[in-house]
């Protein structure tokens, strides 16, 4: 029995993936908001813009 990789790959479809779905997302912001001491206001809880590691990575860097 092989185990699914759940380490993906920069660009790849998280929600595609299936590792994030819309009520995961909320979770997901929670944590970076507190990982990152930053707010991520309402407004930016879009989907594509937590859809990779790559997009994640980039709207943090852009909060800088």
């Amino acid at each position: 029995m092989s185990k699914k990789n759940t380490s993906p790959s920069p660009e790849e479809s998280l929600f595609d993936s299936g590792l994030l779905d819309s009520f995961a997302l909320t979770d997901l912001v929670a944590e970076l908001e507190k990982q990152f001491g930053i707010r991520i206001p309402d407004a930016d809880l879009n989907p594509r813009k937590f859809d990779s590691v790559e997009r994640i990575e980039e709207y943090l860097t852009s909060r800088g």
